[in-house]
């Protein structure tokens, strides 16, 4: 089902931003909506997001090709999912509404090989991967997590977005903002880097980036290893890094976060009983190729967890050294 009409809504922050695109989508099959949407969000404080009462409408900010463009999203009893869009970019937001809710995901091939994760699969049919088909938007979140904690790098996506991001085009929710620019990025003073928390590796890393992002976007039509691949030209990014950006943007279902500091601990305990490294994790997987990012988005969605035998890492704060 596709219904799309304009609307007019007050409290923007221009005129041009007060007028509002709708589309209507009926998913054909099972979604749920909060699931498919929740890898684009970066923490509880994330400033290109909100969801407001209970379940009852999600906020996104992005950039996009045409520009920056704020969407309201919310599903009706019946399912039909219905979106607002402001901004330059509502039109290229709106014709990729299916895409970011899994309409280009096919999980009929996936088979199950473990009970935990074939106990998943039967308790969330709703769950799909999403491709938001914005590299840049996932890049900077990506590389801002490199070897710190969670804590660390959204609180330092939290300081770039509000100090350097714009406003976002229409009526979003107080705080709210767009993700910096690569020209907006390629300005930002060595100081306030600092004052972000982010280290000169990270920050390399993000700059490189910014230097080619026009050309980074070209990986979300290549897909797979090859948009994987082309990722991985950049200086500082790396295979964890390439993995956790494909996963969000063309919601590549093979993409592992091999690297990472809790997923092979995770994997192994869920699946085998024992912590894993990657190597290890690469044998358990094996059965699931060429789906293997789907099988650990089970793992982690069903609500396991595995044994803790000591304190936690500690988060290093970078503005105080």
């Amino acid at each position: 089902m596709y219904r799309r009409q304009a609307l007019v809504r007050g409290n923007s922050r221009s005129g041009d931003d007060s007028r509002a695109q709708a589309r209507e989508w009926r998913p054909p099959f099972p979604l749920d909506l909060s699931g498919v949407l929740a890898p684009l969000r970066r923490g509880k404080g994330d400033p290109t997001w909100r969801s407001v009462g209970e379940g009852s409408a999600i906020w996104r900010v992005s950039s996009t090709p045409d520009g920056p463009m704020t969407m309201r999203l919310h599903r009706r009893d019946d399912g039909t999912v219905v979106a607002a869009a402001w901004g330059a970019g509502a039109q290229w937001a709106l014709d990729g509404l299916p895409a970011l809710l899994g309409a280009d995901d096919d999980p009929s091939a996936f088979a199950a090989h473990h009970p935990l994760i074939s106990d998943a699969v039967r308790r969330m049919p709703g769950i799909r991967l999403g491709s938001s088909r914005r590299v840049w938007d996932s890049l900077i979140p990506a590389v801002l997590e490199q070897k710190v904690t969670g804590v660390e790098a959204r609180r330092s996506w939290r300081e770039l977005c509000w100090r350097f991001g714009d406003l976002p085009p229409g009526p979003a929710p107080q705080g709210m903002r767009v993700p910096p620019t690569p020209a907006q990025i390629r300005a930002v003073p060595d100081w306030e880097w600092h004052r972000a928390g982010v280290d000169s590796a990270r920050r390399r890393a993000i700059l490189a980036a910014a230097a080619v992002a026009h050309r980074l976007e070209a990986a979300a039509e290549l897909g797979g290893e090859a948009g994987r691949e082309l990722l991985r030209k950049v200086p500082g990014i790396g295979v964890w890094t390439a993995a956790e950006i494909a996963q969000r943007v063309w919601g590549d279902p093979d993409a592992v976060s091999f690297g990472d500091f809790h997923i092979p601990t995770v994997v192994g305990w869920a699946l085998v009983g024992r912590p894993l490294d990657d190597a290890g994790m690469l044998t358990v997987l094996a059965p699931y190729a060429p789906q293997r990012h789907r099988a650990v988005r089970y793992v982690e969605l069903s609500g396991f967890r595995r044994p803790r035998f000591g304190p936690r890492y500690s988060p290093r704060d970078y503005r105080a050294m």
